[in-house]
This record gives structure tokens, C-alpha cells and sequence, in this order.
């Protein structure tokens, strides 16, 4: 091949290294493990340290005890129940935790899954919702040819597939300074007897901050009350629904709340776990309709499955499980406890440099964001800070909010365990210096390639 970007030219010694070997086309002849390994381990040292990226929400960290259980059950396949029943018994368990910590009725009339992670967690429950009005809207004679989705602007972009993918109808409510979040207040101009549902975010990602599950309960009880329309809520609990139960025990937000009919969160986010893996939990199983269970034949086993994906791993399932069992209640309230008192302290640091406004101080999820100070620069933006801390191996993202609030830019930061009281130092003492070095410029930076969107 003549064009050096579509090859890997080592220079190792052994001879299967000094040779060619193509980028995107199958090599000919085989290679040996080691240099096989050599390479994608090259291959990869340019990524950024996972340790250093605050735009994740990702877990990056678990410690060598779960490293050794993860090397023992990578292998496992989560849908083959009949291989593998004591797997499938860990993720019952798993999802009757959630269930029995997000204050479910009845732990014995409810119904819960693993998935590959959040997104397709609330894939689920919008389908859950959609399949029950249909059944209602055609036990009534009714057409069911228009569901809508009701959700904030901000929702995370798996709701947009959902949409998308499941023809319904997305209703966006939009954001302002007034109303930062889906708070109910505009409800009643959304939701009509189309209506499949209203998305309730526990953790915008944008911002980290709540919406008020409560509130938005309490205006669909009023627009019941007056109109009969009875419209359920799904709480996208990605992260939140792992952080409230142990830092904000006396918030309304989850099954306490008759509304809520389901919650989903990621596991592999405060739930503390590699990804992928996200767990899904109905109110009761009548929530679920019973058609979106599949009953297979499959290995020597009749099993239910029920998930958009089929073959998956299922180790991630056991390590939540063995984080469940490490830490119990009184650990993940140390663990997040620590998260949001650095992202805290953090917040509070940016929020007295005069150059930022704080948009949230961390204070519901560990993850805050801040923009601009109005009128202190016209020679820089938060884009060109953000390019300034990657030089020093940060990733602290810029990008603009909500379409509503598009002329509005921020930046993010995402505090997860492992991420220290030193780190949190070190990063804000970086912002001070790049923030300093921005400020001292006499004429304006080069125009940045501004972000267009942003994906969560």
C-alpha cells in the first residue's frame, strides 16, 4: 500500500513486526499473540488517561479484587440462563436491590432487567409505554396511529432514538433561565390523549441538576383531575437514581411516587461498575405488558428474555452485584458522599474565579457546569480553555446548551470515584493558570471549531 496512514509499519525486532501489515484489511498470514498484543497496545497509548476525563460519567475505576472477578467471567453470556442459572439468579437479584431501593410497593409483584446500559434501559420503558396505550387505546376503539413522548429539551439523545426508531412522537418542553429543567409548569400544552408518557430526568446531562419528579407528578395528578387523562411517568435515573437514594433519602422522586410506573439507571455510571450495563425496574409487573417477554428456546433452555439485545456479557451483571455486596448501603453513601463534596469543592473554586458564573455547585449529582462571567472576554470562550487543559491531559468539554438556551455555552465537570481531593486540586489550579494565560491575551484567539451539539 502506498498510503502510510492505512498500514502499521513496527519496528520491533522479531520478523512479523518489521514487516507491513494493513490497518483495514485482513492480514494474510497470522501473528503472534505477543505481537498481536504489542500492537493494539500501541495502538491505543494516544488516548487520553481515563482517570483525567471529566466529561465522562463513565466508571473507570474498581479496584484489583474486581479486576480479578471481571478476568474470571468475561465469558459468561447474560441470555443463556440454562448455562448459566447462577448468573441469572445474581441479576434477579440485582434488579430486586433496585426495586426494593427505589421503594417499589410490593417486592414480589415487580418486574426488573439488565441491559447493555441506560439507553437501552429507557428504550424499554418507552416501549413499555407505548405497548400500554395501544392496548388501552384499542380496548377503548380508539386510533393508535399518534403517540407522543413528552421530555425536557435536555433529555439524553437515547431518547431521541427511541422516538426515532419507535415512531412516537417527541415532545420537547423547552428550557429557559426561568425553568432550567422539566418542572411541570408548561405540562398541560404537551400532553394530550396521545400521550404514551412524560420523561422525568434525575441527573440532566448537561447540567447534573434534578427535575423535580414530585412536581411534575403532582401537574399530571391536576391535568388528571381536570381533563381523566392518566399519563405515567418514566424516571431516566442514569445517574441520579444511583445518587439520591444515598445522599438524598428524604426526596420524592421514585416509586413513593404512585406516577412513576418505571426507573432506569447505569450501572456502569454511579453505580459504580465497567461498562456497559444498565438495569430497568417496573412499579409492578402489570407495567410491563406481558407481549414484550419473549419466551425462547434456546441452548437446551426455555427462558424469558426480555431486552433489544440478545447475546451479551454477563460479567458486568456480577460485578454490580459484588459492588452491591462490597459496599451495601453505608459504602455507596461513603463513595458518592466523596464524589459530590470534590465536586463541590470544585464548583466553589471555579465559581470565584471572576471569569465563570456557575450554571449548578454539584449539590444533586457530583457534576456541575459554568459559563462565561457576562462581558468579561470578547478574546477568548470556553472552547479555547477547554483546548488549553487538554494540552495538560484534562478533558473538560464545552458545548452549547439546549436548542432554547443555544446561545449559551458551558463547560462540565464530572466527579466519579477515584477522582481525589489531589486531582480536584490539581485541575482547578490548572483553570486558574490557563484561565490567567487567556485572560492576559491582548487580542482575540483564533475562532474555534465550535461543538454543534452535544452527545451524551
Amino acid at each position: 500500500m502506498s498510503n502510510d496512514q492505512h498500514v502499521l509499519r513496527p519496528t520491533y525486532t522479531r520478523d512479523p513486526m518489521r514487516s507491513v501489515t494493513p490497518r483495514s484489511v485482513l492480514p494474510e498470514r497470522e501473528m503472534e499473540p505477543t505481537s498481536a498484543y504489542q500492537l493494539v497496545h500501541d495502538e491505543v497509548m494516544l488516548d487520553g488517561n481515563a482517570r483525567l476525563n471529566v466529561a465522562t460519567f463513565v466508571a473507570t475505576w474498581m479496584g484489583d479484587e474486581a479486576d480479578r472477578l471481571y478476568a474470571e467471567v468475561y465469558d459468561k453470556n447474560m441470555v443463556d440462563k440454562d448455562e448459566y442459572p447462577r448468573t441469572a439468579a445474581v441479576e434477579e437479584n440485582c434488579w430486586r436491590i433496585l426495586a426494593s431501593l427505589w421503594h417499589a410497593p410490593d417486592a414480589e409483584s415487580t418486574i426488573g432487567t439488565s441491559t447493555i446500559g441506560s439507553s437501552e434501559a429507557c428504550m424499554l420503558g418507552g416501549l413499555a409505554f407505548k405497548r400500554r396505550w395501544q392496548l388501552a387505546r384499542r380496548a377503548a376503539g380508539l386510533a393508535t396511529d399518534r403517540p407522543n413522548l413528552v421530555m425536557s429539551s435536555a433529555v439524553q439523545v437515547c431518547w431521541e432514538k427511541f422516538c426515532n426508531y419507535f415512531e412516537v412522537e417527541p415532545r420537547y418542553v423547552p428550557l429557559s433561565e426561568e425553568h432550567p429543567c422539566l418542572d411541570g409548569s408548561a405540562i398541560d400544552a404537551y400532553v394530550d390523549e396521545n400521550t404514551i408518557g412524560v420523561v422525568a430526568i434525575m441527573g440532566v446531562t448537561y447540567t447534573g441538576m434534578y427535575e423535580p419528579v414530585q412536581e411534575i407528578a403532582a401537574a399530571l395528578d391536576a391535568l388528571e383531575a381536570r381533563t381523566g387523562l392518566d399519563v405515567p411517568i418514566h424516571v431516566d435515573g442514569a445517574s441520579g437514581a444511583m445518587i439520591a437514594p444515598f445522599l438524598q433519602t428524604d426526596l420524592a422522586w421514585d416509586f413513593q411516587l404512585e406516577r412513576v410506573h418505571s426507573i432506569s439507571t447505569s450501572g456502569h455510571k454511579y453505580g459504580l461498575v465497567y461498562p456497559g450495563v444498565g438495569w430497568v425496574v417496573w412499579r409492578t409487573a402489570d407495567a410491563l405488558p406481558e407481549e414484550l417477554i419473549f419466551r425462547v428456546s434456546y441452548l437446551g433452555g426455555d427462558m424469558p428474555t426480555l431486552a433489544l439485545n440478545f447475546s451479551r456479557p454477563g460479567a458486568q451483571v456480577l460485578l454490580q452485584y459484588y459492588q452491591f455486596l462490597r459496599l451495601g448501603r453505608e459504602g455507596y453513601t461513603a463513595v458518592q458522599q466523596e464524589c459530590q463534596d470534590v465536586a463541590m469543592f470544585l464548583a466553589h473554586g471555579i465559581g470565584e474565579l471572576d471569569a465563570f458564573d456557575l450554571w449548578n455547585d454539584g449539590s444533586d449529582i457530583p457534576v456541575f457546569a459554568w459559563r462565561l462571567a457576562a462581558g468579561h472576554t470578547g478574546n477568548w470562550n470556553l472552547y479555547h480553555l477547554s483546548d488549553r487543559l487538554r494540552m495538560k491531559g484534562w478533558l473538560v468539554p464545552a458545548y452549547p446548551m439546549p436548542d432554547d438556551l443555544g446561545d449559551i455555552t458551558v463547560q462540565r465537570v464530572v466527579v466519579r470515584n477515584g477522582f481525589s481531593r489531589d486531582l480536584a486540586n490539581d485541575l482547578l489550579n490548572d483553570i486558574r493558570v490557563e484561565t490567567a494565560w487567556l485572560d492576559s491575551l491582548t487580542s482575540p484567539m483564533p475562532a474555534q471549531a465550535q461543538a454543534t451539539g452535544f452527545h451524551h
